[in-house]
């Protein structure tokens, strides 16, 4: 692997997986750049086309014959860039590595990125997408013009890549594998930080290290003081509370909450105790006021006045696979979110139901009811968190379990959906796990009613269930 990366305007750079949500934001910011960007992945999607429309080439096959195209009527030796989702035995990494071609990790190019341009790098457990979408989008609307890195596709951009005319860069700092702490930037934001990625983390203590050793790289830290495990060992230059002031540890920059609905939130703006306005986000849920809030911050320590940032927080929306409303289906609401921890989704979960108890909500029309569908990420995860996510999920008056999504990782011994259903079963809760997703999108139909808000959570392959549904209403109308 590279460890220092030399990147001349003329030397071609390759993706292996460049449909990946990661993969491709560098790709296409490369591509804007004016390198010549190929990538190779079997799966079109999208992001794939879009890439190819910024002018890249990409392969379908992952083989020998894809690295000797690739190498064929250059110059320059070509960069290969891979990720953690790569196998060692990839038949086109083999073929590069045979070749003698350079090969980095995707943390290196995005390190050197970070390096080039004044940069803000969000990390954190939860919330790094969100964050890092509303600070790129705030930046955006103020005129600050930044290049974005995104582990999502940010709406106001159509796309997980921006490149901007400015220094400015706002990149997601993503903990998984550890690879963050190659990231040197100007300023570092974490949003908070709790035990996840147990496949690559033994305990916290752990994570806490890789977080302090990001933290040691940032020039400033802008942290969640709201977040014990932040408080405790991560050392910060700012931070942010909802609490009001004389509550909590100190906090530079408060948002004290005035109204929580289903709708959106409103709340007093205070900066070192001054109250500069009233902040109105157009987003459902406490969780989502601490993200804009971190936003907002980030925002003002880049420069950008706060009029014009509590103007531009009015019009923002939720990056892809974030409470992402996907349509309606036979008077039920279908929305799809990433939530796979069970902090995440007790706070999905949460936004969802006070929309359906304030009676107000972001939806086009207030929900009756929440029905969950959960589908468990990684044997790992699920073991470690088995009964904190069936407690999340028992919140939900009904829930419907799809198979758990493995990851690549091999099978552990009793744990399932069905080992799920059976720990929420003991907590009353009322819940079906399904041996497929045509067999869960199926069982909608006769499990939900006209008025229901259908909650998809989930990494995996769950949110193909919308596409499932649009399929049986072909299918019955044929």
């Amino acid at each position: 692997m590279s460890s220092q990366l030399s990147l001349p305007p003329e030397r071609p750079v390759h993706f292996i997986g460049v449909g990946g949500i990661g993969m491709s934001a560098l790709a296409g910011i490369l591509a804007d750049r004016g390198y010549a960007v190929s990538g190779s992945d079997p799966r079109q999607s999208d992001l794939s086309q879009g890439l190819r429309k910024r002018g890249a080439r990409i392969f379908r096959d992952q083989n020998k014959a894809t690295v000797d195209a690739i190498r064929s009527g250059v110059s320059c030796s070509p960069l290969v860039v891979i990720s953690s989702a790569i196998p060692a035995t990839n038949p086109e990494l083999l073929a590069a590595k045979a070749a003698g071609l350079e090969i980095c990790h995707r943390a290196a190019l995005l390190a050197w990125l970070i390096a080039e341009q004044r940069s803000i790098a969000v990390a954190g457990s939860h919330g790094k997408t969100t964050t890092s979408s509303l600070i790129a989008s705030l930046l955006s609307a103020v005129g600050m013009d930044p290049t974005a890195i995104i582990g999502g596709v940010v709406p106001a951009f159509g796309s997980n890549a921006r490149t901007g005319a400015s220094n400015l860069l706002v990149a997601e700092a993503d903990e998984s594998d550890g690879s963050l702490v190659q990231f040197h930037p100007a300023l570092g934001v974490i949003t908070n930080l709790e035990l996840d990625h147990t496949d690559f983390y033994p305990n916290l203590e752990a994570l806490v290290q890789t977080m302090q050793r990001f933290a040691g790289n940032c020039s400033e830290v802008l942290a969640n003081a709201d977040c014990p495990v932040l408080q405790e060992h991560i050392k910060a230059h700012h931070r942010w509370s909802l609490a009001e002031e004389g509550h909590g540890q100190e906090a530079y920059f408060r948002a004290v909450p005035l109204s929580l609905a289903g709708d959106g939130s409103r709340a007093d703006y205070l900066e070192n105790g001054h109250r500069l306005g009233e902040l109105s986000l157009p987003l459902a849920g406490r969780h989502n006021l601490s993200n804009a809030l971190a936003a907002i911050s980030a925002c003002r320590l880049m420069g950008a006045p706060f009029h014009d940032l509590q103007q531009a927080l009015t019009g923002l929306v939720p990056p892809g696979r974030r409470f992402d409303l996907r349509g309606e289906w036979q008077g039920r609401l279908v929305v799809d979110d990433y939530a796979h921890h069970p902090s995440e989704v007790a706070a999905t979960l949460s936004m969802a139901q006070l929309m359906v108890s304030s009676g107000r909500s972001t939806l086009p029309w207030v929900p009756k009811r929440v029905v969950a569908v959960f589908q468990p990420h990684r044997y790992t995860r699920t073991a470690e968190f088995l009964n904190r996510f069936a407690e999340a999920l028992t919140t939900a008056p009904k829930t419907l379990l799809a198979p758990l999504y493995s990851a690549g990782e091999s099978p552990l011994p009793g744990i399932s959906s069905a080992a799920l259903a059976k720990a929420m079963q003991n907590l009353g809760a009322d819940v079906n796990a399904y041996g497929c997703l045509d067999e869960l999108a199926s069982a909608l139909e006769t499990e939900t009613s006209p008025g229901d808000l259908v909650l998809v959570m989930g990494a995996g392959d769950v949110n193909q269930i919308w596409g499932r549904l649009q399929n049986q209403t072909l299918a019955a109308a044929a």
